[in-house]
């Protein structure tokens, strides 16, 4: 199975483009970039496809990063959307092995779920979203339970991740995802695991900009 990474440079002359990172722009990016895979797909496309994105900010504005196990269509994308190329990560993949230094990023909805008993004591919801030292611990379980040793960290708030979906009698219901991105570097503990998380996306929110967990050979290792 082959492992897709695409980036996306949308034109900000591009209505379409310019729509589809405004507003509640998580719901907006899903439906574009699941529009460039197979319909017909199942009850749950996204994770037929290992479909994952992050928006990325730039110098020169916003890219899109997807990544998927399917290659997308790229041609479904409105003419006038922006630039964009796909390449595999099959190679990259191929060569982790324990003990390898990497450079990792990770835009992600650390939370925490309390029990009913907390949750009654406390009048807390059912998802308590983490932040500062909270959300860096959490990202440290996440690491190990993806096959990393986190060697440095370095974690920024991010806007929530927003969108609507239908409810019931053509009324919507509101989606947040609040978010963290993590940075560093960290050392390869089990290369299969790291495999299965980076193509399985880490945490909540895999449909809406999270858990697309990013890699690459850290300066003096490749």
């Amino acid at each position: 199975m082959s492992v897709w990474l695409t980036r996306i440079v949308p034109d900000p002359r591009s209505r379409e483009a310019r729509r589809d990172l405004t507003g509640t722009a998580a719901g907006n990016l899903h439906r574009r970039l699941m529009s460039l895979f197979p319909d017909e797909a199942g009850p749950d496309p996204r994770a037929r496809f290992g479909v994952l994105f992050r928006v990325e900010d730039t110098p020169t504005g916003p890219h899109l990063l997807l990544q998927s196990t399917h290659q997308p269509d790229l041609a479904r994308l409105p003419a006038d959307y922006g630039a964009s190329l796909s390449r595999t990560l099959d190679d990259l993949l191929g060569a982790l092995k324990p003990g390898l230094t990497l450079r990792y990023r990770c835009a992600a909805s650390p939370v925490r779920k309390p029990g009913a008993t907390t949750r009654a004591l406390y009048n807390l919801p059912a998802v308590v979203p983490l932040t500062g030292a909270h959300a860096d611990a959490w990202w440290i379980r996440q690491a190990d339970g993806a096959g990393l040793q986190p060697l440095t960290l370095h974690s920024q708030p991010l806007d929530a991740a927003r969108a609507t979906r239908p409810k019931t009698a053509g009324t919507t219901a509101g989606i947040r995802h609040a978010r963290t991105r993590f940075d560093g570097t960290a050392t390869i503990t089990d290369a299969d695991l790291l495999r299965r998380k980076i193509t399985d996306g880490i945490g909540r929110g895999k449909a809406y900009g999270c858990g697309l967990l990013s890699i690459a050979p850290a300066r003096g290792t490749a």
